[in-house]
């Protein structure tokens, strides 16, 4: 075991993710190191660039999600298809950025989205913004969980729709399966702070499916593209636009321009994920 934890301290240390550390046998999140400040963890996470792998809680460095092939193609899916539907305001003053997985914190916790996006923002009061000082939150957070714990990325949701910060999130959980395989089963919830069906303790969810080939109990799902669907209102999407000084004209939200709402088909979600494995 001290072997084990030799190579594991390797990922804190020097970056490198070693076999030999025997990561299969680690239950997540695992406690990967102690007693580090919020400013040693956002260097390393961008020198060894580990970026949705790691988080800062509390002076601990916590491991919540490995690398794997299925979360990364999820992201990519969800994120084209996003910044596709976003095309036609590309270089105007209403273009949706997406950022990616950058880092955010605040005074308990340094996280970061598997994927986020906004369109430009005024600056927050300090030390209220994204990084501890006034830059705007994203107004759209995904979280996607592979090898993460649903209970986990449920967790997150507190950080991200607490006031002033993120508008909606979509989380999506992957049920890991053998090296090689095919994941079969994947659910997926949309939350929005202005859905208006929370209480004081839960965050508002819109919708949630399962878009996997299987369900829970292995009973097949069967769907077509357009019968799994998330809807992302452009006045979420484009929450807190920044407007420029009077006596210039405000800027619109771009309704005349792009669909509203924005649509998130999971069928080609899954689609991206079964074809990564289609190599035979």
């Amino acid at each position: 075991m001290s072997n084990c934890i030799f190579y594991r301290n390797l990922w804190w240390d020097k970056g490198e993710f070693s076999e030999k550390a025997k990561w299969e046998e680690v239950t997540l999140p695992y406690v990967l190191a102690t007693g580090i400040a919020i400013e040693e963890y956002e260097k390393r996470t961008e020198e060894f660039n580990i970026h949705g792998c790691w988080e800062w809680s509390n002076g601990e460095i916590l491991i919540y999600e490995f690398p794997s092939a299925p979360h990364e193609v999820c992201i990519g899916a969800i994120t084209s298809d996003i910044i596709e539907s976003c095309i036609p305001v590309k270089r105007t003053d209403t273009e949706i950025y997406s950022f990616g997985s950058t880092r955010t914190r605040d005074r308990n916790r340094g996280k970061e989205a598997d994927a986020s996006f906004r369109p430009i923002k005024l600056a927050v009061t300090a030390p209220n913004g994204s990084d501890g000082n006034d830059f705007p939150w994203p107004n759209l957070v995904v979280e996607v969980a592979y090898t993460e714990t649903l209970d986990h990325a449920r967790e997150a949701l507190r950080y991200w729709l607490s006031p002033g910060r993120a508008h909606d999130c979509i989380i999506v959980k992957i049920d890991p399966v053998p090296q090689g395989q095919v994941p079969v089963r994947m659910r997926a919830w949309h939350y929005c702070v202005s859905a208006g069906r929370g209480t004081r303790n839960t965050v508002p969810l819109v919708n949630t499916f399962e878009f996997g080939s299987q369900n829970g109990l292995g009973a097949p799902v069967n769907f077509l593209a357009g019968q799994r669907i998330f809807n992302i209102s452009l006045d979420c999407l484009y929450h807190g636009l920044k407007q420029p000084t009077p006596p210039a004209p405000r800027i619109p939200i771009p309704r005349n321009i792009l669909p509203n709402p924005i649509r998130l088909d999971l069928y080609f979600v899954r689609r991206a994920i079964i074809q990564a494995f289609n190599i035979h």
